[in-house]
């Protein structure tokens, strides 16, 4: 062990994110006891990240690439608060080698995988390349020029074929080509997309998986070499190539079949020097096939589903691997218990192409009870950005069964209440009482196939009527409290720092 990854102690960590997550890394970081440090946007000064954190630090204007994308802005609140690493979250700066090769140069620890691992695997052509040559297998493809050289890969492979953005993920740049005559069309919308996007229009073909299966798997390493994958999650429930639910395990794999592909995914992250944690995206066809697809060099949003079922705390293990500490445990060691699902509750108008719905928060109530987790972001009173990603909060739970855990999600939707925006919780409510979704048999096109079942209006069960109304009574006693707390709360200091929080622990700095 050399120098640099003596173990050491962090005292101070910046948390380079904001939302849900920021709350969720400072979260760990204090049961760790180590000080967190916000930063925040103009539109996030009263956010609820900044009131949870011991300090937080201003850094721009609303846009992120004048506040949470600026590299620049970020290290200076770091060297402002005499930070000893940053944690990046997932989005933003979280895959940017950029900076994690500057955070090194400032002489702060980033807590991620190594720039070098990013570099290798943020390029998705380059990925391809060297997941094949470490024997991760791919889903047959191509890179094209023109569109002539395009069409002549697709005849080659065989339609339907994907178009894709070689720097960027999310469904940016991504086109389904079914026949010749609608290729020239696709190339041309698809290398625009990208180069909004990614500012890069390079764009690659591949074979399109009829009917697949989005399954990942969740990697964790030190950084001498150990590596382990923490089981899978099936992230298939998706609109416009996004995820909306995700869950473990999967219904579409068996113990074995994860086995393997928990295999090729230590594989696959050893071949590329990899530490911290990472996750491995595959294609899982209808034969068994599975099928490299990408590697998130960072935390997924979809991780607590992985933490029930495992146990683990992968905030936690990022920060000892950043310490320079051994894994504590081998493959051998790790045990899946139960059954976990997480809906991404987001603040947009699904009857409107699930388009984003900011605006006020009036009244929010999240759920609670047994087996329920909630990664929030919001509170009654918050603003939804337009500026940001429009997702409210993570809901969460565990049971001993699949079948319990869908049960008991229902339970859950219809306690949470949003009020003065637009939600998907309806959406959610409708999927969990679909026939196919409750029998585990779904893909990545379900959404598409069942728009007239999930988007129409609500029709709630008979026995959920009752459930909902004393949700409902519930939230307006909640409502009526909050209202007199906040009236207490006006006449104390002016300060942007919450009351959650007390004083003499949390200091915003301006």
């Amino acid at each position: 062990m050399n120098a640099q990854t003596m173990p050491r102690t962090f005292k101070k960590v910046l948390v380079a994110n904001r939302g849900e997550i920021a709350i969720r890394v400072t979260r760990t970081l204090h049961e760790m006891g180590i000080r967190a440090v916000a930063i925040y946007s103009e539109a996030d000064r009263a956010a609820l990240h900044v009131r949870m954190a011991d300090e937080a630090y201003p850094i721009g204007p609303s846009p992120a690439s004048e506040s949470y994308l600026r590299i620049d802005k970020v290290l200076d609140a770091a060297k402002k608060a005499g930070c000893d690493a940053i944690h990046p979250g997932y989005g933003f700066l979280s895959e940017n080698a950029e900076f994690a090769d500057a955070c090194d140069r400032a002489g702060v620890t980033f807590i991620g995988p190594p720039a070098s691992a990013m570099r290798q695997m943020g390029s998705k052509t380059a990925a391809r390349a060297k997941m094949q040559a470490a024997g991760v297998p791919i889903v047959p493809g191509a890179m094209c020029n023109t569109t002539d050289e395009a069409i002549a890969a697709a005849k080659k492979i065989g339609f339907p074929v994907m178009l894709k953005a070689a720097a960027g993920g999310g469904g940016k740049g991504m086109r389904l080509v079914h026949a010749e005559n609608e290729m020239a069309n696709a190339w041309e919308r698809a290398r625009s997309e990208a180069k909004k996007f990614f500012a890069d229009d390079t764009v690659y073909l591949e074979k399109a998986i009829v009917r697949p299966r989005h399954v990942e798997i969740q990697v964790l390493g030190d950084r001498e070499g150990n590596m382990v994958h923490v089981f899978e999650r099936d992230c298939s429930i998706q609109r416009r190539n996004q995820k909306v639910v995700e869950e473990t395990p999967s219904p579409a794999a068996s113990r074995e079949l994860v086995a393997r592909m928990g295999a090729i995914a230590v594989q696959g992250a050893k071949a590329v020097g990899y530490f911290s944690a990472g996750t491995f995206e595959f294609l899982l066809a209808e034969d068994g096939n599975f099928y490299f697809l990408e590697m998130n060099t960072r935390l997924q949003v979809e991780h607590p589903v992985t933490e029930l079922i495992s146990g683990l705390d992968f905030v936690r293990e990022m920060v000892n691997i950043a310490q320079g500490e051994k894994l504590q445990f081998a493959q051998t060691d790790l045990v899946g218990r139960g059954a976990a699902i997480q809906c991404r509750i987001y603040a947009e108008d699904p009857s409107n192409g699930f388009l984003p719905s900011p605006g006020r928060i009036e009244h929010l109530a999240t759920p609670a009870g047994p087996g329920i987790r909630d990664d929030g972001g919001a509170y009654s009173g918050a603003m939804i950005s337009s500026y940001y990603d429009p997702l409210i909060s993570k809901l969460c739970v565990w049971a001993p069964t699949r079948q319990y855990a869908v049960l008991r999600m229902r339970r859950a939707l219809t306690e949470y209440i949003v009020t003065g925006i637009r939600t998907n919780l309806v959406f959610h409510s409708k999927l969990f009482h679909h026939p196919d979704f409750v029998a585990g048999r779904y893909d990545t096109g379900f959404i598409d196939r069942n728009k007239e079942f999930l988007l129409g209006e609500p029709v709630l069960a008979e026995d959920n009527r009752e459930a909902v109304a004393v949700a409902i009574a519930i939230a307006a006693a909640r409502l009526e409290r909050a209202t007199g707390a906040n009236s207490a709360a006006q006449g104390q200091s002016g300060s942007h720092l919450s009351p959650w929080v007390g004083n003499h622990r949390a200091r915003a700095l301006r």
